[in-house]
């Protein structure tokens, strides 16, 4: 929550949205499904066929007018940065003794945290060095026979690994630990820079293109500050292709498993984030998401996701796209964040932030919830909201308010075409010969990609105007009700089922992938942070083991703190008084036992 002194830049002004464009009719989407070989057929013909890309843009409703938009300023980026007064706390909020505090041992469902690793650390128990020789065989493609949790996966310098491991062990045995990650394992997704690794952004790996053979020269400001806390990067995690869907899908580097029911997707596009912390691999990871790709996969994978700020983390090359942390517990989700958030002189923008901190506890608590929206959700989803919801009115003194939001359906169809017309420059950018980049992608991808080259510049802008609508009333409400959280599922569905095949062309369901990001989009459009969290389970319609449902939240830039407080009511309501309490996955990975195993057969020789 923003003081009532905040100041910021680029702010949009508090201004109520016209009654019309307050209005929501939630329209289904009537996008062709194509898989199999009519998806290769289509691709072929979109990627030869202007004439086709536009129909299919068309049929998107990617051009349709928006009424109310007459005078309204468009606005490309989301920039709005929350600026220090000079008096609070600069650089970054401590890591205080409330983090390095292990859940009780006997929790219902409890995943390993850095505080856990750290204790093993401080007391000899294992080293670094050998969680990290204990995590190799689980997470390496390069070997054989391969692991069943080496799919989330994509690259792993094991050399680099293991020094980063030993420097570690040694700085313990020294007892000069750099703190509460010195020696954790973490992921970073693959379309982030590490020095070193080729970004492959889940693509097939093409030798006789440049772009494949241009390892990154620097590592991306956040991840670089998990390592210099002592954090061990084990490797590269895979994606949906290009981070264009929400599935996790990819025929050209494999799926990642969803480790609750195997049956169904782990959620993109950090869907091996959202695997490898489901398996129980590692506490840590760092993702992106333009619409939904951290919180998605967290909600599907029963783990913690957090959006922060637009530039917030470092600037990206997008209007959409930030990076940020997902986690197993929310107390990692709160030392990653506020090591990745650290100011970096070299990223401007980034730079000029307050450090978010934690709003007055004595401070109203007001969420607010749009009903006619939410109401969207199918019924399993939304019977979870409603419980997590009545706990936190009831017992933590939350205010509920209804809201009501502009654009929601025209919003919800100009982030899709933003996000297309940005991923085609993108596309076209990687290419040596920009006529081909096509062949770089997979079939899906060929078609949105593709699609994404019809978009006007005046149909850009007017996305742009719906932005600034959107911006102008959340600041409205904000300054209505200080503190305000706007509450929803993460996704109105429970996961998305696996049809056998799929995973030789992939497919394309525009439809359903609309459907999964009717709520996470607004904090990409608005700039705005969202924090997803498990919430509950519900009973699949296939495969064996219950489905993670996830409550998200989104708050005024600049108040990151704010939603990590939120995040551990909701942690403590799942703990503590959910029916059963937290769930973990059947085939969850003990890698600390593993790790004494090997400390064990050591000491033996």
């Amino acid at each position: 929550m923003a003081p009532a002194s905040q100041r910021f830049a680029n702010h949009p002004g508090a201004k109520e949205a016209p009654a019309s464009a307050l209005e929501y009719h939630h329209d289904r989407d009537e996008n062709p499904v194509l898989r199999g070989l009519p998806l290769a057929v289509a691709s072929t013909l979109v990627e030869r066929s202007g004439w086709v890309q536009k129909l299919i843009w068309k049929n998107a409703k990617f051009g349709q007018a928006t009424p109310g938009l007459e005078g309204v300023a468009w606005r490309i980026l989301p920039n709005v940065i929350s600026l220090g007064d000079g008096v609070s706390p600069a650089g970054m909020l401590e890591l205080g003794p409330e983090l390095h505090q292990p859940q009780p041992a006997d929790l219902p469902g409890r995943f390993y945290s850095a505080a856990d690793y750290h204790g093993l650390y401080k007391s000899g128990e294992v080293t670094p060095l050998q969680v990290a020789e204990a995590l190799l065989p689980l997470i390496r493609r390069d070997v054989r026979p391969q692991s069943k949790y080496a799919v989330a996966w994509t690259q792993c310098n094991v050399d680099e690994v293991l020094a980063s491991a030993k420097a570690s062990t040694d700085r313990w045995a020294a007892g000069k630990p750099l703190g509460i990650l010195d020696g954790v394992p973490f992921g970073v997704k693959d379309d982030i820079d590490v020095k070193g690794f080729v970004s492959t952004m889940g693509m097939k790996v093409d030798k006789s293109e440049g772009y494949f053979n241009k390892p990154s020269t620097k590592t991306a400001s956040p991840v670089q500050r998990l390592e210099e806390a002592g954090a061990i990067m084990m490797g590269k995690l895979n994606q949906h292709e290009l981070g264009m869907d929400t599935t996790g899908c990819n025929p050209s580097t494999g799926t990642p498993t969803n480790w609750y029911n195997k049956s169904y997707y782990p959620g993109g596009s950090s869907s091996g984030a959202g695997s490898a912390l489901s398996g129980g691999l590692v506490p840590i990871t760092v993702g992106t998401d333009a619409g939904g790709s951290i919180r998605i996969p967290a909600s599907f994978c029963g783990v913690y996701g957090l959006k922060p700020t637009y530039n917030r983390t470092c600037q990206m090359s997008s209007s959409m796209v930030v990076m940020g942390p997902i986690a197993s517990t929310v107390a990692d989700l709160t030392t990653a964040y506020r090591l990745m958030s650290q100011p970096n002189a070299d990223d401007p923008p980034q730079n000029l932030f307050a450090v978010s901190t934690p709003p007055d506890p004595s401070a109203k608590k007001y969420l607010g919830i749009c009903r006619e929206w939410i109401a969207t959700a199918s019924a399993d989803v939304i019977s979870v909201f409603d419980q997590a919801v009545a706990h936190l009115i009831s017992h933590l003194g939350y205010e509920v308010v209804d809201i009501k939001l502009p654009f929601l359906r025209e919003g919800h169809i100009a982030h899709a075409g933003t996000c297309l017309t940005e991923a085609a420059a993108d596309a076209r950018a990687r290419a040596s010969n920009p006529s081909r980049y096509l062949k770089l992608l997979n079939y899906p991808n060929r078609i949105l990609v593709a699609t994404g080259t019809q978009t006007a510049a005046g149909d850009y802008l007017r996305y742009g105007q719906i932005r600034q609508v959107i911006m102008q009333h959340l600041a409205f409400l904000f300054e209505k009700y200080p503190g305000l959280l706007v509450v929803t599922p993460t996704s109105p569905m429970a996961g998305w089922p696996i049809r056998p095949g799929d995973e030789t062309f992939g497919f394309c369901d525009g439809n359903l992938t609309m459907d999964n990001m009717r709520f996470v989009w607004y904090a990409n459009t608005s700039g705005c942070p969202a924090v997803a969290c498990p919430a509950g389970y519900v009973d699949p319609a296939q495969g064996e083991g219950k489905l993670p449902v996830g409550l998200m939240a989104m708050a005024e830039w600049g108040a990151e703190e704010q939603l990590l407080g939120f995040a551990r009511h909701v942690e403590g309501y799942l703990n503590e008084v959910y029916p059963g309490g937290r769930q973990r996955s059947k085939e969850w990975a003990d890698v600390i036992a593993l790790a004494r195993q090997r400390s064990w057969a050591g000491a033996k020789q």
